[in-house]
């Protein structure tokens, strides 16, 4: 099942997509459904019905972030092997965690904000894991059970603020529109084997980031179960997996007028244009 949402910032419907592509609605749908939104028996609940029964949406909305505005948006950094190298730093002995600001939080097709005068505004292809229960200190075992599903998630950072203004990452990572998300939330049912998916980002049309989620340092499945140790993740929470080579610290970070182009295999592609914030 893939679901999004349209509509004006802050006024998101829900939808989901059907066998040609097609947005239905579940405005109604969802007046009969039960449950947390996002947690396995509110999806189960979507799961049964069949799309060819909902309203289409008729009119071309903006489609908004995959998913509510989350209590903890978890990025994971210097994940790929390759991305640590070209960042001058050693492969990591444990994840690196940080929290992004939900001021960040974004569509998929928005503008990305650049800092008033930034020179270092760069862009990071993600795996995002959404978390469909509760889940504090599970075991690497059965840290799977508490994953609802997948999307697309651009970790967009301000390199100067992230590394030469003293203090933690965070600083780089929170600007405005630093967090799209989307365009699709994909049950895990659909994705057999999140560490198989191939990812990439295009900048201008130019490839940047060619690679695949097997390239890993840390897996998903210990990764929910390591985050899980230190606070607790609710439903609809996400965890930004980490990027791989390519980024534009080497490839050239970004400029206002560029358009940059993600996608995850299976779970749809971003596209958004860069504007002086």
């Amino acid at each position: 099942m893939k679901l999004l949402r349209y509509g004006d910032k802050d006024q998101e419907k829900w939808g989901m997509l059907d066998a040609q592509g097609r947005i239905r609605t579940l405005e109604d749908a969802l007046l009969t459904v039960s449950g947390e939104v996002l947690g396995h028996q509110w999806l189960a609940q979507l799961q049964k019905l069949d799309p060819e029964t909902l309203p289409l949406l008729k009119a071309e909305r903006r489609i908004g972030a995959c998913v509510p505005m989350p209590r903890n948006f978890v990025c994971v950094g210097a994940n790929y092997a390759d991305h640590a190298a070209e960042a001058g730093m050693k492969t990591p002995r444990e994840p690196i965690l940080f929290l992004k600001a939900l001021s960040a939080f974004s569509g998929p097709y928005d503008d990305i904000e650049m800092p008033p005068g930034s020179q270092s505004t760069d862009y990071e292809v993600e795996l995002g894991v959404v978390m469909g229960a509760k889940a504090k200190r599970v075991s690497e075992e059965r840290a799977m059970e508490y994953v609802a599903g997948y999307c697309v998630v651009n970790d967009v950072s301000e390199r100067e603020f992230q590394t030469r203004r003293g203090g933690q990452w965070d600083k780089g990572k929170g600007y405005d529109s630093f967090g799209p998300v989307g365009p699709y939330f994909v049950t895990k049912d659909e994705v057999p084997d999140p560490q198989a998916l191939n990812l990439w980002t295009d900048v201008d049309g130019e490839r940047r980031q060619d690679s695949n989620t097997a390239q890993m340092v840390f897996g998903v499945r210990h990764l929910v179960a390591y985050v899980s140790q230190f606070f607790t993740l609710h439903p609809g929470d996400i965890i930004a997996t980490g990027t791989p080579a390519g980024v534009g610290m080497v490839k050239g970070f970004l400029r206002a007028g560029q358009v940059v182009r993600m996608g995850v295999e299976g779970l749809g592609e971003q596209r958004a244009r860069i504007v002086e914030g």
